[in-house]
C-alpha cells in the first residue's frame, strides 16, 4: 500500500506594514518547509530548529485541527526567525492546515483554511499573507470560532520595490507587543493613519513610489511600542537618510522592512550594514507573490 506524503512551503509574512495595524500584511522569500508521511508512528523531526518535537509542536496542532496525527512522521526545517515579527507561528499554523487537508484530500477551499488559520492564530493578517501571497488587505471581523471572516483582498506587488529586512539582536514576545498597545487612540493619530493607509493601498496597486513613501508613516502602534525595540525605531526614523523610501516595524517586531527602489537596494543594504554594525543582520528579501505552495512529494 503507497503510504501517504505532502509537502508543503509557506512564506514569511511581515504584518501593518507601518499603518495597517492588523489589516496589512506581505509574503517574503524566507519559507517554512513541512513534509508529513505515514509512516505508522508519531514522530516530529525538527532538526536544528528551536521548537517543541512533540504535539505541542504548533504545524502539529494546526493539523490536529483537521485530522488524527498518529502514525504520522513530522520533519521541519525553516528560515523564518523565530519572535522576530515575521510571522513563524502563522507559517507554521498555515503548513499545518495545508499538509493535513493535502494528505487525507479533505477538500477544503483556501477561504476556509483561511478562517481555520485566523481562529488559531487569533488575527488575520500574517495568515492572509501566508496563504494568498502578495500583499493582502484583510478584513474586519472576529477571529472567535464560527464566526465567518470575508476573504482577504490580494494586491500583487508594487513594481520596482524590493524590501531588504534587518533582525536586531533579541526577540519581541507577540503578547508583550499587544500588551503595549493602549485600549485608546487619539482621533488625530486614528485619521493619520487612514490617510496613510489610503495611499499606502493605492501606492502598491499602482506601482507608485511616491504614495507607497507617503504612506509608510504610523501614529497608532510603533512609536507606542518603542521601549520594546529601540533599535528598531531609530532604524525606521533613519532609514529614508540611508536612500530608503521608508521603513516599517515588522509585525510585533524587532525585524525591521526598509521599503527600497529596486535599483538602489544594494547601496542602502550596504548603508544599513554600516549604520546598524554588528548589531544586526541585513538581507534583502524580495516580495513573494505566492502564498502557501504544495509541492510534489
Amino acid at each position: 500500500m503507497t503510504q501517504r506524503r505532502a509537502r508543503v512551503k509557506v512564506p514569511a509574512s511581515s504584518a501593518n506594514l507601518g499603518p495597517g495595524y492588523d489589516v496589512l500584511a506581505a509574503a517574503l522569500e524566507l519559507q517554512l518547509e513541512l513534509e508529513v508521511e505515514e509512516t505508522g508512528e508519531f514522530t516530529v523531526d525538527v532538526g536544528e530548529l528551536n521548537v517543541p518535537a512533540d504535539r505541542t509542536n504548533l504545524c502539529v496542532r494546526a493539523f490536529e485541527r483537521l485530522h488524527s496525527t498518529d502514525g504520522l512522521r513530522f520533519k521541519l526545517a525553516s528560515e523564518i526567525p523565530l519572535a522576530a515579527g515575521l510571522g513563524s507561528s502563522a507559517a507554521a499554523i498555515v503548513g499545518g492546515l495545508t499538509a493535513a487537508d493535502q494528505l487525507f484530500e479533505l477538500g477544503n477551499s483556501r477561504e476556509e483554511l483561511f478562517q481555520l488559520a485566523v481562529e488559531l492564530e487569533g488575527h488575520p493578517d500574517n495568515v492572509a499573507a501566508a496563504i494568498y501571497g502578495g500583499i493582502v488587505v484583510c478584513p474586519p471581523g472576529s477571529a472567535e470560532r464560527g464566526s465567518p471572516l470575508q476573504a482577504p483582498i490580494r494586491l500583487a506587488p508594487p513594481e520596482g520595490v524590493e524590501p531588504l529586512l534587518v533582525l536586531p539582536e533579541g526577540e519581541v514576545p507577540t503578547s508583550a507587543a499587544r500588551a503595549a498597545m493602549p485600549a485608546e487612540i487619539p482621533l488625530a493619530d486614528a485619521t493619520a493613519n487612514v490617510g496613510s493607509v489610503a495611499h499606502l493601498v493605492l501606492g502598491i496597486e499602482r506601482s507608485d513610489l511616491t504614495l507607497i513613501k507617503s504612506g509608510l508613516q504610523d501614529r497608532i502602534h510603533q512609536s507606542r511600542r518603542e521601549s520594546l525595540y529601540p533599535r528598531s525605531m531609530e532604524l525606521v526614523r533613519e532609514a529614508a537618510g540611508l536612500g530608503a523610501l521608508g521603513a516599517t516595524i515588522s509585525g510585533a517586531g524587532p525585524a525591521v522592512l526598509i521599503w527600497c527602489i529596486r535599483e538602489s537596494a544594494g547601496e542602502v543594504a550596504e548603508a544599513v550594514r554600516a549604520h546598524a554594525g554588528d548589531s544586526a543582520e541585513v538581507f534583502r528579501a524580495p516580495f513573494l507573490s505566492q502564498g502557501v505552495d504544495v509541492t510534489a512529494p
